[in-house]
């Protein structure tokens, strides 16, 4: 590639990459931001998948893959498993963050919902980053809570189960940032309700929803789904003291991306009252009640309404977390979650941090 075209790569994937996350910092409101514009280049040999650019190289991160122990823990067949409700709102968090320096305070919050009856949630990375940061001191003090409820009520704390760690690496120059940007891809976390906040013993079941993680069609187009999450419009507007309510509403897909995997990778939906700030991390769920997308972006308001946003597709995450780890999503929801929690905390977790810490300088 000659110098000119590693010119217009560079300056096509800066602009691309300005699609807004949704996990909304409250100190840093900027009114009038534009939606990002939708992107119309097509696959070659997919017409009806739309393409995004990918930052993501060939070298991932393996420790856990080399790490005996966390697939020793993995491979175990402890502990619940499957779903137990179809409503997005029984299944739905709030995913509340502080994160204090000596120059602000920073409060952040996003969406996450039960993917697991043992307790374990799903949301995006940027959202669970902050449970990094609560690990080292070197930017300021993290502190995370998961508030259930509407209004939403400080309930359980969590651990990191597992942050895709090629996420990390991408994005270790950006953790601090006020206003998170990407494209979705990669953007998940999994996390583990380690305790209540009040110390009172955990319920013996969590409300969890199934997961469809099979390739979406090209048919999905104009598919009905719904979307959950909780906007933070009153919250921003109001203050950090006005209630958080949990909502959800009725949409379609309007279109289909690819990261350059020739699979639906992600997919946009026509606007509603959950696409705004603080609903990033909610599940997309299909007619049976299934997830099939996360909730990662803003999407394209001029072109599909005020209040669009694009989910990244459960085949995704189903696929690349299993490049990363050695296990499917559901085979990643299975074993022995306090010891693959412990694992992830004293093998990965430091190396992530490293990762952060020298991306910062």
């Amino acid at each position: 590639m000659n110098a000119l075209q590693e010119f217009l790569v560079f300056i096509l994937t800066a602009y691309l990459s300005f699609t807004n996350t949704l996990a909304h910092s409250i100190e840093s409101i900027l009114p009038g931001n534009e939606p990002a514009p939708a992107m119309e280049e097509s696959i070659e040999d997919e017409e009806s998948l739309s393409l995004l650019p990918s930052i993501f190289g060939t070298s991932i991160p393996d420790i856990l893959l080399r790490n005996a122990e966390f697939q020793q823990a993995a491979l175990s067949s402890a502990g619940l498993s499957g779903s137990n409700t179809t409503d997005p709102l029984d299944a739905l968090v709030n995913v509340f963050c502080t994160f204090t320096t000596p120059d602000y305070i920073r409060t952040t919050t996003g969406s996450g919902f039960f993917i697991d009856p043992d307790g374990i949630l799903m949301t995006n990375a940027h959202i669970a980053q902050f449970l990094l940061l609560e690990k080292t001191d070197t930017f300021g003090d993290a502190e995370c809570i998961i508030r259930t409820g509407s209004p939403a009520q400080a309930e359980y704390e969590a651990e990191l189960l597992y942050i895709s760690p090629a996420w990390v690496q991408e994005n270790a120059s950006t953790f601090t940032d006020a206003v998170p940007m990407g494209t979705g891809e990669r953007d998940y976390a999994l996390l583990y309700v380690s305790d209540s906040v009040d110390n009172e013993p955990l319920p013996a079941v969590f409300p969890a929803l199934a997961v469809d993680s099979q390739l979406l069609p090209v048919s999905s187009k104009e598919s009905s789904v719904t979307a959950a999450g909780y906007p933070a419009t009153d919250l921003i507007r109001n203050g950090a003291d006005t209630d958080l309510l949990a909502r959800k509403a009725d949409t379609t897909i309007s279109e289909l991306y690819t990261f350059g995997s020739n699979y639906a990778d992600v997919f946009s939906m026509r606007g509603t009252e959950v696409g705004a700030e603080g609903s990033s991390g909610g599940p997309i769920v299909n007619e049976a009640g299934e997830v099939i997308g996360l909730i990662a972006t803003r999407g394209d308001d001029a072109v599909d309404g005020a209040g669009s946003l694009r989910a990244i597709t459960m085949s995704h995450i189903n696929r690349t977390i299993e490049q990363e780890t050695g296990f499917t999503l559901e085979e990643n929801l299975n074993g022995n979650l306090t010891l693959r929690a412990r694992i992830f905390s004293e093998t990965l977790a430091p190396f992530l941090i490293q990762i952060i810490e020298q991306g910062s300088r």
